[in-house]
């Protein structure tokens, strides 16, 4: 990741930030007249790109998981939750609404503009070198838009680069839902045809790729399927997408043990299709945030017990601290089998022990990003954060075949393999023959939550699947769809007058 210091150094002058209605200051034309001069420089903003991608990480996550029923519990050590809380308790609203700015999504959507602008008028590049930026451009592009459309619905469409007009204070209207959701599926389709037969994965998996793209396509194509429409004939599409990438990049399989997937020395390993690239020393798991929400604090954690050992955790050992703000349901660590290998490597127990010796759950910390010790007693979380992998592949390809009245239980079984290993038993384990497998949407839905859990897909799942699952499974209100999509904040309202507050909630100047 040096390259990334050095490409930020060079691009700072074309990369403007700022809290905007939406989050996208016109560009430098002086800058941008004095860049473009060399095929270093395109590659130094396309690695700057990335790096602006990875720091809207957390917001990826809090978008696609934050919501469910992955969290709702108060933070075990008796931290204050900092009002996150509304998260889970799906009780956001305009005063609050958990994200604003729109994630500062616009901000990387304009400067990717730009780079499809200059990519496509230069000369200095090879055909081959226009053709994979192009496609890693409008991947990109339509990965945000995706996030805007699941969450907000309406969104403002823009394709071109901002020079001169003051975006701060612009008025522009959103566009409706069904015309985002044209624009991501045209933008996918540039995508796949400027890579053509090229399906090279860079930078160790950590950079968008033609295999990143098919993957989007495939979950862009069930959420059609599934919420706009689209049935059987997208669920095809979707599949084809699949399977497109499993003819043609060989490379790809599960790895043996589900603990290597995360693990820091195994980053960019074989499952992996596209991950923020994270490095002791250079970046931290959204930027830190994992940290100071997510794991227990120093001055607590210690008084507590280890099921493991029967006795207090060993700060020396157990030394991924910080803080919990969001607290994850400990029931749910119930919800996996002990035979279960991902139930050990996904969630940590914490206990007190009663005064006949026993040990009673009082919480659970996440335990899927290890992190690396860096000095003393101190670990870095250095994590990289996956967000295609080859289990995702399958259990969307299974997705697929089960809207096409197809057999899913080839894919369904090779996740359940790898997760129970030698504990795997065909007939009681495989695929039908679980209780839950007489219903194919539970069966899913239940393997995602055990295999994605803390990778932002959660709430975007059951949101797929129907919001008759949200309201079974989350605190939403039961029946209120208006409020599963997200509020806009009063100074996006206020700064784009065109806009409208999401259906359900408050408009500006409401009261």
């Amino acid at each position: 990741m040096k390259k990334i210091f050095l490409s930020i150094a060079i691009i700072s002058s074309l990369f403007i930030g700022g809290c905007t209605s939406l989050d996208m200051k016109p560009i430098s034309s002086i800058s941008d007249a004095n860049f473009w001069k060399s095929a270093d420089q395109f590659d130094a903003f396309m690695t700057g790109l990335h790096t602006r991608f990875r720091e809207h990480a957390y917001n990826f996550f809090i978008l696609g998981e934050a919501r469910s029923d992955v969290f709702g519990d108060l933070p075990f050590g008796g931290e204050a939750s900092q009002g996150v809380e509304r998260l889970p308790y799906n009780t956001i609203n305009e005063e609050n609404p958990g994200i604003s700015n729109y994630g500062k999504f616009y901000e990387n959507i304009n400067q990717l503009n730009l780079m499809i602008l200059r990519t496509n008028e230069t000369e200095i590049l090879t055909e081959a070198q226009k053709n994979y930026y192009i496609g890693q451009c409008y991947g990109m592009r339509a990965f945000y838009y995706f996030h805007i459309l699941r969450s907000w619905g309406d969104a403002v469409i823009t394709t071109e680069p901002t020079f001169t007009v003051d975006v701060s204070n612009m008025t522009k209207e959103a566009s409706p839902v069904t015309d985002v959701m044209k624009q991501i599926k045209a933008d996918i389709e540039v995508s796949i045809n400027a890579f053509g037969s090229d399906y090279a994965i860079k930078g160790q998996k950590s950079m968008w790729s033609k295999a990143a793209t098919l993957m989007l396509k495939g979950e862009v194509y069930l959420w059609s399927g599934k919420q706009m429409g689209g049935g059987n004939g997208d669920a095809t599409i979707a599949k084809s997408a699949l399977t497109d990438i499993q003819n043609n990049v060989s490379v790809l399989g599960l790895m043996e043990k589900f603990s290597d997937v995360f693990a820091y020395t195994e980053k960019g390993n074989k499952e992996i299709i596209f991950a923020f690239r994270n490095q002791l020393k250079e970046h931290e798991l959204w930027n830190g945030s994992f940290q100071v929400n997510f794991l227990p604090s120093r001055s607590y954690f210690g008084t507590y017990y280890d099921a493991a050992t029967g006795e207090k955790f060993d700060l020396t050992k157990e030394n991924r601290l910080g803080g919990i703000r969001l607290g994850i349901k400990k029931e749910n660590i119930n919800r996996y089998d002990d035979k279960d290998s991902r139930k050990l490597m996904t969630l940590k127990g914490v206990y007190n022990k009663l005064e006949d010796g026993s040990l009673d759950l009082i919480g659970v910390f996440n335990y899927k990003y290890q992190g690396v010790q860096d000095v003393a007693d101190n670990r870095s979380m250095c994590d990289d954060y996956p967000i295609y992998r080859y289990a995702d592949l399958l259990l969307m390809l299974a997705e697929a075949k089960a809207m096409l009245g197809e057999n899913p239980a080839e894919e369904i079984n090779a996740i359940r393999q790898r997760a129970y290993g030698e504990n795997y038993n065909s007939k009681t384990i495989g695929f039908p023959n679980q209780p839950n497998d007489k219903d194919i949407n539970e069966t899913i839905l239940e393997e995602r939550f055990k295999e994605f859990f803390m990778e932002g897909k959660r709430w975007y799942d059951l949101r797929r699947f129907g919001s008759e699952y949200v309201f079974k499974y989350t605190l939403a209100e039961n029946g209120n769809t208006d409020k599963l999509l997200w509020p806009i904040d009063k100074t996006t309202l206020t700064n784009n007058r065109a806009l409208k507050q999401t259906p359900g909630y408050k408009p500006a100047g409401a009261e």
